[in-house]
């Protein structure tokens, strides 16, 4: 697996980055942290316990913080295999309803996903300046949401496989991620045969990347559920943490 961590940004918000996606691509890439106060965690989670004001004044200091792409889009997440491609988005936020990804050519533009465990999948075609960002647990994995991304991208902008650089971000890691065998054989029937009861999603993701031809690919090694001191995990905090925005955008100045 190619390793390449994400590296927090110096800021009031507790942004982390994928390394070089900004110089290489120009593009910004990454996801929010937990942040430094543990009586006050960065929580973006749209559906989450915590006082309403409170999570929309993190929404406008997120937002401030990329001030590159002023329109902004996410979903209502439903672990699935629909991606939204997006022609025009008007500034400020849109949210829509029943899907788990987002592409576009779109200037200005910034797609985000919710996570906390599962795996965010950044896709960018630099020479197309064409990105997509997936939300990818074990069911959209199994269902194919990396080929729904890859489908859009080949269909709305010209872009051929071998033109995709790909990501798989901060997530759960397979040592901290136990299943059930129906759970592994969702995700690829061949792991059954080796008893595993561990699924690594982002390698499972890399390994699709491959039998599709996608130029490039690398994943985090951060662990959401090792590291809980830095981010968000639903199977670690045992479905009580909170969620973290993970964003690729394309800069309305690039």
């Amino acid at each position: 697996m190619s390793t390449a961590d994400e590296v927090p940004v110096p800021g009031a918000v507790p942004l982390w980055q994928v390394p070089g996606w900004r110089e290489r691509f120009g593009v910004v890439a990454g996801v929010t942290g937990r942040g430094s106060d543990p009586d006050q965690p960065f929580d973006l989670g749209l559906r989450t316990a915590q006082p309403v004001g409170a999570v929309l004044e993190r929404w406008r200091r997120f937002r401030s913080a990329l001030p590159e792409c002023p329109r902004t889009v996410i979903a209502h997440q439903v672990h699935g295999d629909r991606v939204l491609w997006h022609t025009a988005l008007a500034e400020g936020w849109t949210i829509v309803d029943g899907a788990d990804g987002h592409a576009t050519t779109t200037s200005g533009a910034l797609l985000l996903v919710t996570v906390a465990d599962c795996v965010p999948i950044y896709l960018v075609a630099p020479k197309q300046r064409a990105i997509a960002l997936l939300h990818a647990g074990w069911r959209g994995t199994g269902c194919g949401i990396l080929a729904r991304g890859v489908e859009l991208l080949k269909n709305h902008a010209s872009v051929h496989s071998s033109d995709i650089v790909m990501h798989a971000g901060v997530a759960i890691s397979g040592a901290r991620y136990e299943v059930g065998p129906e759970v592994i054989a969702a995700v690829d029937k061949s792991l059954l045969p080796s008893g595993c009861s561990h699924l690594d999603l982002r390698q499972a993701l890399l390994a699709q990347a491959k039998r599709m031809g996608i130029g490039e690919a690398t994943a985090s090694s951060h662990c959401t559920a090792s590291r809980r001191d830095l981010f968000f995990s639903h199977r670690g905090s045992g479905g009580a943490d909170g969620r973290m925005v993970a964003y690729l955008g394309l800069p309305a100045s690039s």
